[in-house]
């Protein structure tokens, strides 16, 4: 069995890099794989302990399976990623959320790709920084089932997965699902959390050269939202909440219906169906502003949002015989509607202990800002791709997609366009077209080196266009992504190796202008440069397997001017850490049995856009332990932060740099958990 979490040899199939099954060898793309047999094995407890584990690629826990994500870019909550389940989005362009992931069945998964860089021409908007793919788990050729509980009595974290899976003939089913609780009796105040999340999938076979695919994925969310906390508190009280209302529930609902044939000889055409219904509603932290250090009311804001999509991915891939070439074309229809209200808070603060006690409806006071609308969002796309080898040793990859997007925009408040209640209806429309030129060479039967250069873009978002009265004039951004890369193999093939260095230049980026104080606009005004070096190393001989992954990288502002009188030209972005590492070293004593030492460091960064506060970074040590008792049962272990180490999952200032400096005021940091030690169950039957 292979236990690293990167590609394991370069004969690998993966099908992220070209939207079909590939030769990760000819694949001209940075793309890393967590397998089934990884996520069975160490059991994660969050999306972050699968894919941190990708060199380049970080998902920053904010509770709950909150998270925001950095993948060759700062870690940010942007719509810079492209998040997909067997190749469909999970949710339509211009809502990005960048909670997204906690949308997800883990357990429904069989496997993990991340694309590295920008994938636009073959995912569309968003694939900037990276797409991440989950391939959901096939039904089992014969019966198998499994049920897990954990439990982690210092996170009061508690949790049940169960699966259950066979094929009758023509026809396979699988079920998956997990329930997660967490209660209030934690170390932290005001975080309970609820998640269960279910995965159905049906595979028929049609006859022996079509097959028929469905999936169901529903997943419900119902989380506390913590929030960050002052300097003073972090130092002094990280477990410390000053929140006892604020939430965030989420409600989402996918199904896609694919039908795969071999429609001519050596052609294969798939056509994808699929809908979503997703339900957001929120009382955010991060909306409590006003809230000074005598200030008993304070202001908030609660909303909703609501998608519903449906939409058609159909692809044509076929085999040439002349310079071994391969055509890839398709078309992808996405229609969805994004109802939107959004109303106003007075919240009662308690001004001695800083707490957030409650908090009452105040849009007839205070009406500004107050939002009611519906966006038809509409996304037509074209793509192609084009595989060759001129030489030998070459494989050749040009491609392109062409998106055309229009927003239809209506606002149920009235007058429409006033100073409070939003713009006027209006209608406007982009287009995009993502190319891609890359190529790999084989330097020998374990080598092979590959160049890439490619483009993502990211749309303007709904929120960016009708959350004032004025509506901008703003354009896509554009990424212009380089890359080379090497990928060998050592010592038979124990020893692996994957590296890539790159560059993204970001144009026309939307950044918020001051035009005076109280008063900002959307511009297409910002440029910059992310930069850096992606190490994996993956070994695995006998009782022996280690793994690295590392990323050096820097985050620069080209061109970041935000007021007449502020400019952050050639500053390092914010939370963009110097460096990334995630490390393990895995000991098998005995058959069945597996006991393994993590190390995760997040070097340091800026806090703010002036360069002038820093959060000095952090090192954590983790423990994973398994055996496998005889007649399917497993017991395990999982220590994190086995230093105790106070940290910081995020850390952020608003000081400008300019101006008194108040750290109480300005800083706030989500705190990182304790050490904690969650214990495990599981018990399977029959075989996958």
């Amino acid at each position: 069995m292979a236990y690293a979490a990167e590609p394991q040899v370069l004969e690998e199939m993966v099908v992220s890099g070209s939207r079909s099954a590939t030769k990760l060898s000819e694949t001209p793309v940075a793309i890393g794989v967590v397998k089934e047999e990884i996520l069975k094995r160490d059991k994660p407890k969050t999306m972050g302990e699968v894919i941190n584990r990708v060199a380049g690629v970080y998902w920053n826990d904010l509770g709950n399976e909150q998270h925001s994500m950095s993948i060759r870019q700062p870690i940010s909550t942007n719509a810079v990623y492209q998040y997909l389940e067997d190749g469909i989005p999970i949710r339509p362009l211009g809502v990005f959320n960048h909670n997204s992931l906690n949308e997800m069945n883990l357990a429904g998964s069989e496997s993990v790709e991340v694309v590295k860089g920008a994938a636009s021409s073959l995912y569309g908007s968003n694939a900037v920084g990276g797409a991440v793919n989950f391939m959901t788990a096939r039904p089992s050729a014969t019966p198998y089932a499994s049920i897990s509980a954990r439990y982690d009595d210092t996170a009061g974290y508690k949790r049940v997965d169960s699966i259950a899976s066979n094929t009758w003939g023509d026809l396979g089913l699988r079920f998956s699902q997990y329930s997660s609780r967490r209660t209030a009796d934690n170390w932290q105040q005001y975080s309970k959390g609820d998640k269960d999340s279910v995965s159905l999938r049906g595979d028929f076979a049609l006859s022996d050269s079509a097959i028929l695919r469905a999936t169901l994925v529903h997943t419900d969310l119902d989380a506390a939202m913590t929030g960050g906390l002052n300097e003073t508190d972090y130092q002094n009280t990280p477990g410390k909440s000053i929140n006892s209302f604020t939430y965030r529930k989420d409600k989402t609902t996918r199904a896609n219906l694919a039908w795969e044939a071999e429609t001519v000889k050596n052609g294969l055409t798939t056509v994808t169906l699929f809908s979503r219904k997703n339900d957001h509603g929120q009382i955010p932290s991060y909306t409590l502003v006003g809230c000074s250090a005598k200030a008993k009311l304070c202001q908030g804001t609660e909303n909703n949002s609501h998608v519903d999509s449906l939409g058609l991915d159909a692809k044509h891939q076929q085999e040439f015989d002349w310079l071994a070439s391969r055509l890839i074309a398709g078309v992808y229809l996405d229609k969805s509607d994004n109802p939107y209200y959004s109303n106003n808070l007075s919240v009662l603060r308690d001004p001695v202990t800083g707490m957030n006690l409650s908090y009452s409806n105040a849009n007839a006071s205070n009406p500004k800002g107050v939002r009611n609308y519906q966006a038809d969002i509409n996304n037509t796309a074209f793509f192609t791709q084009w595989e060759f080898s001129p030489l030998p040793k070459a494989r050749v990859v040009v491609g392109a997609r062409a998106d055309a997007i229009s927003y239809d925009y209506t606002n149920n408040l009235s007058p429409a366009g006033s100073a409070n209640f939003g713009a006027a209806n209006e209608s406007r429309s982009f287009s995009h077209v993502s190319p891609k030129l890359g190529a790999t060479y084989a330097l020998g039967k374990d080598s092979s080196v590959y160049s890439n250069l490619s483009q993502g873009f990211t749309p303007p978002e709904v929120s960016q266009l009708y959350g004032k009265t004025g509506v901008p004039d703003l354009s896509p951004a554009t990424y212009n992504n380089y890359e080379l890369g090497l990928r060998m193999a050592f010592l038979d093939g124990a020893l692996k190796l994957d590296t890539a260095v790159y560059r993204l230049d970001g144009r026309d980026t939307i950044v918020s202008y001051t035009i005076a104080q109280g008063n900002s606009e959307n511009r297409n005004a910002g440029r910059t440069r992310s930069q850096g070096l992606e190490l994996g190393l993956n070994y695995d001989a006998g009782m022996f397997d280690a793994r690295l992954a590392t990323t050096l990288a820097s985050h620069k502002y080209e061109k970041y001017q935000v007021s007449g009188s502020i400019d952050y030209s050639g500053k390092q972005m914010p939370q963009a850490p110097s460096d990334i590492t995630s490390a393990e070293l895995g000991y098998k004593p005995v058959s069945g049995a597996r006991i393994a030492l993590e190390v995760v460091h997040q070097g340091e960064y800026w806090m703010n856009n002036a360069n002038t506060v820093r959060y000095a970074g952090h090192t954590l040590l983790n423990l994973r332990g398994s055996y496998l008792l005889a007649k399917g049962w497993e017991v395990w272990l999982q220590a994190r932060n086995l230093a105790d180490t106070r940290y910081a999952d995020s850390a952020s200032s608003s000081y400008s740099g300019t101006g008194a400096y108040v750290p109480d005021t300005q800083n706030s940091y989500t705190p990182g958990a304790p050490r904690s030690v969650m214990l495990g169950v599981t018990y399977a039957y029959g075989g996958k």
